[in-house]
């Protein structure tokens, strides 16, 4: 199913909000099972930042898009890309013309267009059980992270998950007793001369860090299709929440591509999901089998559906 069929356009910057904003809260859904769907990070300050460096607005209107524009048309023009440039820069070809054919190429899965352009974000206040997954995409990134060897925490700090933090009382004196005793013992242990590579190994995944990311577009879609989706686990998923925002900042179009994958897709392949409690997609399951039902329905009426 393409977003065409779905009734929605992907170059809307609303298309993930509005299917957000407008679904039922699954907290208020009663048949609904309970703890499939992680509360919303963006209901809390996490204390996370995610700050673009690069590139500035006028970057990005300036030359971004046409070059995106000159790789689409390389492909399919007699021109030099040099010259395809020139116009797209010099305002001879439409923003809109230069958008659309943008637009069309990447819904084609044409992906190589994309990754002439890269992001640069600052990303501090997030904790090693994010950097950890975080790190585990590699084509088309680059990221360097504070060192936990090299650097020596005065006052070492620590996240606390909104599920600790709506726990009891006993629950959540445990938590922050366990994290003042492992921290507290990080810093005694430097005070006694124990290596700062060897200290770290008390640190919890709770500790905050900083780090610094690159990331061309192909990836940074990729990565969001899958880190948007409410599935994925809370702090990572506010993370690009945060970084959606800071590129619609710079570019509402380009930010348009920034959704979780059941919108491109225009169906979710979530296991968990197979209830469709979350409601932005049908579940790739309900979908095949309304397939399965129009392709008997047409058998029993003597007429076959196409297969290819």
């Amino acid at each position: 199913m393409t977003l065409a069929r779905a009734g929605l356009r992907r170059s809307d910057p609303n298309v993930y909000t509005r299917a957000v904003s407008d679904s039922p809260s699954p907290a208020k859904d009663a048949g609904q099972p309970q703890g499939k769907t992680p509360r919303s990070a963006a209901k809390r300050d996490l204390g996370m930042r995610a700050t673009l460096l690069f590139p500035t607005r006028e970057i990005v209107e300036g030359y971004y898009v046409p070059l995106i524009y000159t790789a689409c048309r390389t492909c399919y023009s007699e021109h030099e890309p040099q010259d395809i440039f020139e116009r797209a820069t010099s305002g001879r070809v439409a923003a809109e013309k230069q958008q659309d054919l943008v637009r069309r190429v990447i819904d084609s899965g044409h992906g190589s267009t994309i990754e002439h352009i890269v992001f640069t974000f600052a990303n501090s206040g997030v904790t090693r059980t994010l950097s950890h997954q975080l790190v585990r995409h590699r084509a088309g990134l680059s990221f360097d992270q504070q060192s936990q060897r090299y650097v020596k925490y005065k006052e070492p700090s620590y996240m606390v998950p909104g599920s600790v933090s709506d726990a009891d009382d006993e629950v959540r004196q445990r938590f922050e007793e366990q994290m003042a005793g492992s921290l507290g013992f990080y810093e005694e242990m430097l005070e006694q001369g124990i290596p700062g590579e060897d200290a770290r190994f008390v640190m919890p995944n709770a500790t905050r860090t900083n780090l610094v990311m690159t990331t061309n577009l192909r990836a940074l879609i990729h990565m969001a299709g899958l880190r948007l989706c409410v599935m994925a686990q809370w702090e990572i998923r506010r993370l690009f929440q945060l970084i959606r925002h800071e590129i619609f900042q710079v570019s509402p179009f380009l930010g348009s591509f920034l959704a979780p994958k059941c919108v491109p897709m225009g169906y979710c392949d979530e296991d968990r999901n197979r209830d469709e409690h979350c409601p932005i997609r049908p579940h790739k399951d309900n979908v095949l089998g309304a397939w399965a039902e129009k392709k008997a329905a047409a058998k029993a009426a003597g007429r076959d559906l196409p297969t290819v």
